[in-house]
């Protein structure tokens, strides 16, 4: 997204969300969010929330959601957003991935 406000992808990110129905956001919270992230996540999230669905996977529990985002604000902001309303899935067990390698087959 960085570099989409300069060259006006950005906007045209925001135009297509605006036509569609969900947003998936995979891989929540791998790394905690820069000034520029958080703002435009919560554009995001804000536009999302008025007119469709939001799917959060991640690895990180939601408790820690609030520390990643960062800023107080923003994550109130967001997180409000992203909770209300919302069905919350969680998985337990070890990863498919790590289950179904080849490399680990021996160690089952």
């Amino acid at each position: 997204m960085l570099s989409g406000h300069a060259d006006g992808r950005y906007s045209k990110l925001l135009t297509r969300l605006n036509n569609s129905d969900l947003l998936l956001l995979d891989d929540w919270g791998l790394e905690p969010l820069s000034s520029e992230q958080r703002s435009d996540l919560l554009e995001i999230v804000d536009l999302m929330y008025q007119r469709g669905s939001i799917i959060v996977v991640s690895q990180l529990p939601v408790e820690n959601w609030y520390k990643m985002i960062g800023d107080s604000t923003h994550a109130d902001a967001i997180l409000d957003r992203l909770v209300h309303g919302s069905i919350k899935i969680e998985l337990k067990g070890e990863s498919m991935r790590k289950i179904q390698s080849p490399l680990t087959e021996g160690d089952q």
